[in-house]
């Protein structure tokens, strides 16, 4: 991480316009000095309680302000998911105060709203926990989904934080003129709209690289007469009992949700129209991920790629016979390279073997009742389950910022006091390592800034 630019002494927005708008306080340094550190040191509800009041005192009505405007005492961090939260915690630790937004009702959204039933972490819980705070001891070495948002929300707890719930971020940009950044969002309480503008001189984009489920453009989809769903809108196989249901895409939730459609004795087809690694969860009871995270601190990323890969055809056999054929990179490599994971089989694979889950090619179209694939077959069908991915948001709302490319990634280095967390392609292992890093820059210039505010205020 960057060092994080000088920035000059913070002084709250609300301050900043009394200051502006009232000439007694400009020959009064001593008690805007005074007011400036009781509200840098405080959290933002004291920061308002104190603008309001000096409001009071001069005259100073927040109707004659245009719009809703709040400013922020240290970072704020747009997303309450396990980024979100482990970067607050961190913050909390280095005891510099921040402001959460997220969009939803409720913290790690995706986990509570956005998943199906039986997941489960598809890493060991000793390469996902967040800083600070390992996993019960009582928790399997796979947490299941509810393990894991009672896990974040006794995070939360611990930590003492809480998000603003029900806030979009509709758009972040920096103010070069003023070198701080401007955070409008629109929140919503009933039939209640509230549109604010915060302002802060740090940003943490934690919205993470599954924001929003990535929807393909193939022809005739808007034909079929049948159910179409993303994989983020499905629960669990029980209501496809019996029906043929088209799985497209092989990844992680590609294959489980055939699992599930299987386990309930549904007719499970999964498209794979590219190649793709499968590897076995465990090999010899030890966790894969273990396995070649142990293998890497000795052997190099191609040799430990052909030891799994041998390994792995000990255990699978053939995937390519069944229809899955393996990229020429080896799946460390490929991860490295262009960051696609890939698939830790927890039992969907036996079923392709055994016929219960089959395995077709790319998609040519859609008709009515069927879909055709590019080899000339036709399949009936009765629901399409899209398990295509997810994309990250921040190019819709991040503005003016080359920091981000297209896809809503980080270039490299930040600038302007903005952080990205979770953005490393590795899942929750890479969370903790983001949170750490971004938090100990932040506390490192906010105890440069508070010395100074000290300073100035003892010579007063």
């Amino acid at each position: 991480m960057a060092p994080h630019p000088t920035i000059l002494p913070m002084t709250p927005w609300p301050l900043y316009t009394i200051y502006t708008s009232f000439p007694l306080l400009h020959s009064n340094n001593n008690l805007l000095s005074k007011i400036a550190f009781s509200c840098i040191t405080s959290n933002l509800q004291s920061t308002i309680f104190v603008a309001q009041l000096i409001s009071k005192m001069f005259g100073f009505h927040e109707e004659n302000v245009p719009g809703r405007c709040v400013w922020v005492n240290g970072p704020i961090i747009v997303g309450a998911g396990p980024s979100g939260l482990a970067v607050s915690a961190c913050l909390r630790e280095q005891g510099v105060p921040f402001v959460v937004i997220e969009r939803e009702d409720c913290i790690a959204s995706l986990w509570q709203k956005r998943t199906y039933n039986r997941l489960k972490l598809h890493l060991p819980k000793k390469f996902c926990q967040l800083p600070n705070l390992p996993f019960p001891e009582e928790y399997p070495e796979y947490p299941n989904k509810k393990q894991f948002i009672t896990y974040l929300e006794n995070y939360a707890s611990k930590f003492d934080i809480k998000p603003q719930f029900n806030e979009c971020v509709q758009s972040a940009k920096y103010d070069e003129k003023c070198s701080i950044w401007r955070v409008k969002t629109i929140s919503t309480m009933g039939s209640i709209r509230t549109e604010t503008e915060y302002m802060c001189q740090m940003l943490v984009v934690a919205t993470g690289e599954n924001a929003e489920g990535v929807v393909p453009n193939i022809e005739g989809l808007q034909e079929f007469s049948g159910e179409v769903i993303h994989a983020k809108d499905y629960k669990s196989g029980e209501k496809y009992t019996g029906k043929k249901v088209l799985v497209v895409g092989c990844g992680n939730s590609g294959m489980e949700l055939s699992l599930d459609l299987s386990n309930h004795n549904a007719k499970p087809s999964m498209v794979v129209r590219s190649s793709v690694h499968v590897l076995p969860r465990e090999i010899f009871g030890k966790s894969t991920f273990d396995l070649a995270v142990m293998m890497m601190k000795w052997l190099p990323l191609w040799l430990v790629d052909n030891i799994l890969l041998i390994l792995t055809w000990l255990i699978l056999g053939n995937t390519q016979k069944y229809g899955i054929k393996r990229p020429s990179l080896g799946p460390l490599q490929l991860k490295n390279k262009h960051g696609k994971t890939p698939v830790l089989d927890i039992g969907a694979f036996e079923r392709i073997r055994s016929g219960d889950i089959k395995v077709v090619p790319g998609i040519k179209r859609f008709h009515r009742n069927s879909v055709e694939f590019i080899n000339g077959d036709f399949q009936e069908l009765d629901s399409v389950v899209l398990a295509t991915g997810y994309c990250s948001n921040v190019p819709y709302w991040l503005q003016g910022s080359q920091l981000f490319d297209q896809n809503g990634f980080p270039k490299g280095q930040m600038s302007n006091g903005l952080y990205a967390a979770g953005f490393t392609r590795r899942g929750l292992a890479g969370v903790s390592a983001d949170a750490i890093k971004i938090a100990q820059d932040i506390g490192s210039v906010w105890k440069q800034e508070l010395n100074q505010i000290k300073k100035e205020v003892s010579y007063s």
